[in-house]
């Protein structure tokens, strides 16, 4: 209902809506622009190819397009507490997490759900794949296994902000600055980099390690084919760790009192 609330608001000024939609788009374009002026002087990157980066690119970019669409609010949930308006999303009968995502829901973040879309249909159109029906299902099974991957990090970067209060910037370096550094290949960062977002906070699985399977490369990293198929199992086992820290966050509030 929030949400709704929020469309109506917004659709009621369509140019405005149309005009920062395709600002946001032409914001975020502005990244893949880069990477297709930096092909104009080579002719792979990392080893990768710019149709194979432009995959790379569009899963990724479409995946955080999709969790901050849902979950983009996330970040002002430090204002909320700071300020003790958290107090009345405590005492209506609604879950609080769904209450803040809904909060100023934005239309205007499919800005970058198309652009990421768009680079990903390039992609797909550009590769000389030998597309298997395999294949062809994980394409969707990476959008919205990385999407729910991406959405867990807002949530436990809401989730600290119960006790950091004012740390947006930090969960943007893990959702923003996790989509920048998996638009690129693997292989152009250190070794020490691909295992820490490997093992320790994994995000390779939103794009990197399914993708090397569908583009049929090795990994920089010795692991198991299989796990090319395990993003919904980390995508559940991210929102097991982000459920439980956003209830500890919660427990923990305390009210302004003002």
């Amino acid at each position: 209902m929030i949400s709704a609330m929020w469309v109506r608001s917004t659709m009621a000024y369509r140019a405005s809506f149309v005009m920062t939609t395709l600002g946001n788009l032409a914001a975020t374009g502005l990244d893949f622009v880069a990477v297709l002026l930096m092909f104009q002087h080579v002719d792979a990157l990392g080893g990768f190819t710019l149709p194979e980066v432009a995959l790379l690119y569009g899963l990724a970019g479409a995946a955080l397009g999709l969790a901050d669409l849902a979950l983009g609010q996330m970040g002002r949930l430090g204002q909320k507490v700071r300020d003790g308006t958290l107090d009345a999303l405590l005492v209506r009968p609604a879950p609080v997490l769904a209450q803040v995502a809904a909060d100023r829901f934005a239309l205007r973040r499919l800005g970058r759900v198309t652009q990421g879309f768009g680079v990903l249909v390039y992609a797909v159109t550009q590769l000389d794949l030998a597309w298997t029906p395999l294949k062809v299902l994980m394409v969707p099974m990476m959008l919205l296994s990385g999407g729910a991957i991406f959405a867990a990090v807002f949530v436990m970067g809401g989730a600290f902000q119960f006790w950091a209060q004012d740390a947006s910037e930090v969960q943007s370096a893990f959702t923003f600055g996790g989509n920048a550094l998996l638009q690129y290949p693997p292989t152009v960062f250190a070794k020490d980099l691909v295992r820490g977002v490997t093992f320790l906070l994994p995000l390779a699985f939103v794009n990197w390690i399914p993708a090397m399977y569908l583009l049929g490369r090795p990994y920089p990293l010795a692991v198991p084919e299989w796990f090319a198929f395990l993003p919904p199992v980390v995508a559940v086992g991210f929102w097991v760790v982000a459920g439980f820290l956003w209830r500890a966050g919660l427990r923990s509030y305390r009210s302004t009192g003002s």
